[in-house]
């Protein structure tokens, strides 16, 4: 019989209905219910593509004894940490406090009013290397609640009174300058992997923001250091496989230094932020491989990540079926010189295995290979390379695929929205233009209200339940502001601006701190505040990015001065820990140039006119803000005051409050945009 669960939105939570556990979903019914039964709260929070969420799902969630012992003495919550991310802040928070780790899947025991006592991850279902068998576990909080419940409680006011103590406070709200973003290369630069690409040993996660901020840091000081890094990562996680060499689109993370080996979860988040990365990385050097990474991973977003509705799904897992039934990591994805035969027939599959680097012995598990692109000395033949790939492509399809978290996240769509719109506008893809604008246009007609107010997630069609956090208004903000430049429809600016209201007006604190949820959402053991870049741009430094672009589009001095307040973080974090606030180090750049402000006026369709647009956006220089329209439009701020020279289609440049002579030849926009 299915649990509550079987009637909320979230893939990960639809997993767990049918387990024998009486799950509640997040809910102050569930913790009315521990209060009227007086036992403690279970709070589980995982994903629909964690490994060990299914792992421990399957050991001790849909074991009918361990099931009973969680309904007899405890009310269990199922959380996805993707669906409530300010939950699993909070709680994250906790657990990194008391036991120096954290990562999912996360297991909190919790009082009847959500104060925190005990904590951990995966649990085993057997004691196995130190660790405790989950029923252990469960069995030891319910001795304690019962036999030392004075101790517990005390224990667990200890532990909010603790988190109530870590509000952020930094220096002097001030956007950083040329020192601390000179000490944050420095910064990088020690903890960079010259053999390898990337920073620091394994796990290897692609940095896609530190990059962004590589890149431009380039493009304003010439310092051919940041550059070197930037090609270098980008050019071994691409040739590695971390990347699919024959769908395209990037795994999680690499387990190894080498890029060789992926934990094989495909986020929509990474491969939005790795795509827009590629396509400026192509912007500033011309790289080929750089130009078909961006496209490749572009084309995987929309094949492979696009709804019915036309929104962006989270994730494909990491496991599939491996054809005998079993649910393998890497099964959909991995070869061996036998598989790669029975494909290609003999020749073509010697020629595969050297060029995918495909082994007698394996590169990964039971003799299979994850196919990479090592460099070769000698010279392929391109059609025939182009073939093999093609034949493997279509037998991969064949197989049973991953499984796909189909609910729609809405800074994650922001984020794909920016980076679509832009590697349509870069590479004359006007597809994936328009499949920006579909999922602009689902996050507006289901995701928005009429007052501006943004829900997190929907599933088929269906908007869920939980309130839209920091990141979203953010990303979306992002996502709408790239999609006006590109597209020079002014009602993206205008729904930016919307969102930029709420994050001034609801998740703004006094002295310019931001926090993860608004003032008016429901209250937690305490309000989530992060300012640090990890797998996605925090709320906070992408807030920072959108004000700025918002205010050199519309020269709102409240945004412009909201985003200098917030960057005080990054003056504050980039010279200590600058891999983990790339975005805002990436926005500091902009910051610190302007950012530069393109007004293309000319006939709409004509040459000239897109000649100009496309070398405004092509400007290298950081987050340059463009506006096209024709001449007297209202369609964007920029545009004001701003005929035609001579009677053809112009481009007006400004920064800082002060413009350059318009011009109505390419190259001179392209100097002025260097």
């Amino acid at each position: 019989m299915a649990n509550r669960l079987a009637r909320e939105t979230s893939p990960y939570l639809l997993q767990h209905a049918d387990n024998p556990v009486d799950w509640w979903p997040w809910s102050d019914g569930a913790f009315e219910e521990a209060r009227r039964r007086d036992v403690p709260v279970l709070l589980s929070v995982g994903y629909s593509s964690c490994h060990w969420c299914h792992v421990m799902a399957h050991e001790s969630f849909e074991d009918r004894a361990t099931a009973d012992f969680l309904n007899s003495h405890f009310v269990s919550v199922k959380v996805d940490r993707e669906e409530r991310p300010d939950v699993d802040a909070v709680y994250m928070e906790a657990v990194q406090a008391a036991t120096g780790q954290g990562g999912w899947p996360m297991t909190v025991f919790l009082t009847p009013d959500a104060e925190p006592f005990y904590f951990g991850t995966y649990f085993p279902p057997a004691p196995r290397q130190g660790m405790p068998s989950f029923r252990q576990v469960l069995a030891g909080v319910h001795q304690a609640w019962t036999d030392r419940r004075g101790e517990v409680t005390e224990v667990a006011g200890k532990i909010v009174q603790d988190l109530a103590g870590r509000e952020i406070s930094y220096g002097d709200a001030q956007a950083p300058g040329e020192a601390e973003l000179g000490q944050a290369l420095l910064g990088l630069t020690r903890e960079y992997d010259p053999q390898r690409g990337g920073f620091g040993g394994a796990p290897k996660f692609p940095p896609s923001m530190v990059i962004e901020f590589l890149l431009r840091h380039h493009a304003r000081t010439g310092a051919e250091g940041a550059l070197e890094m930037a090609r270098d990562t980008c050019e071994r996680m691409a040739r590695g496989g971390i990347y699919d060499q024959l769908g395209g689109g990037f795994a999680r993370y690499s387990v190894d230094r080498e890029w060789i080996v992926p934990h094989f979860e495909k986020m929509l988040y990474d491969n939005a932020l790795l795509c827009r990365v590629y396509a400026d990385l192509w912007r500033s050097t011309g790289s080929d491989l750089a130009r078909r990474t961006a496209l490749e991973t572009a084309d995987f977003l929309v094949r492979d990540l696009r709804t019915a509705e036309g929104g962006f799904a989270s994730a494909l897992d990491a496991d599939s079926d491996d054809g005998t039934g079993r649910h393998v990591e890497g099964a959909y994805y991995a070869w061996t010189p036998a598989q790669l035969a029975e494909v290609l027939g003999e020749d073509d599959a010697r020629l595969a295995a050297q060029y995918y680097g495909v082994t007698e012995e394996g590169t990964f598990e039971h003799g299979t290979s994850v196919l990479q692109l090592p460099q070769h000395e000698g010279v392929f033949d391109a059609e025939r390379v182009l073939s093999v790939r093609d034949r493997l492509l279509a037998a991969r399809a064949e197989r049973p695929a991953p499984g796909r978290d189909d609910k729609v996240v809405a800074a994650w769509n922001g984020l794909a929205i920016a980076a679509l719109a832009e590697t349509g506008a870069y590479f004359d893809r006007p597809d994936l233009v328009d499949a920006a604008v579909a999922a602009a246009d689902l996050l507006v007609r289901l995701h928005l209200d009429d007052q501006g107010r943004l829900t997190r997630t929907s599933k088929d069609g269906r908007a869920g339940g939980n309130a839209g956090v920091l990141e979203d208004y953010a990303d979306v903000a992002e996502g709408f502001l790239a999609l006006a430049s590109v597209t020079g429809e002014g009602v993206w600016l205008d729904f930016a601006g919307l969102l930029l209201d709420h994050v001034l007006t609801r998740f703004s604190g006094t002295d310019g701190t931001l926090y993860d949820t608004a003032a008016d959402a429901e209250r937690l053991i305490r309000r989530p505040q992060d300012p640090t870049d990890n797998a996605t741009p925090s709320g906070w430094t992408a807030a920072a990015g959108a004000l700025l672009t918002y205010a050199a589009h519309t020269g709102s001095a409240p945004h412009r001065e909201a985003a200098e307040r917030a960057l005080g973080v990054v003056k504050a974090l980039g010279p200590r820990v600058p891999r983990f606030v790339g975005w805002g180090l990436a926005v500091a750049e902009a910051y610190l140039d302007g950012p530069r402000e393109v007004a293309v006026v000319g006939p709409a369709g004509d040459e000239a006119t897109l000649r100009l647009h496309r070398a405004a956006l092509l400007g290298t220089a950081p987050g340059v803000a463009v506006a096209v329209g024709e001449a007297g439009s209202d369609e964007f701020p920029l545009l004001a005051d701003r005929p035609l020279v001579g009677g053809a289609a112009a481009a007006y440049v400004c920064r800082d409050f002060a413009c350059q002579a318009p011009t109505t030849e390419v190259e001179e926009l392209r100097s002025a945009l260097r």
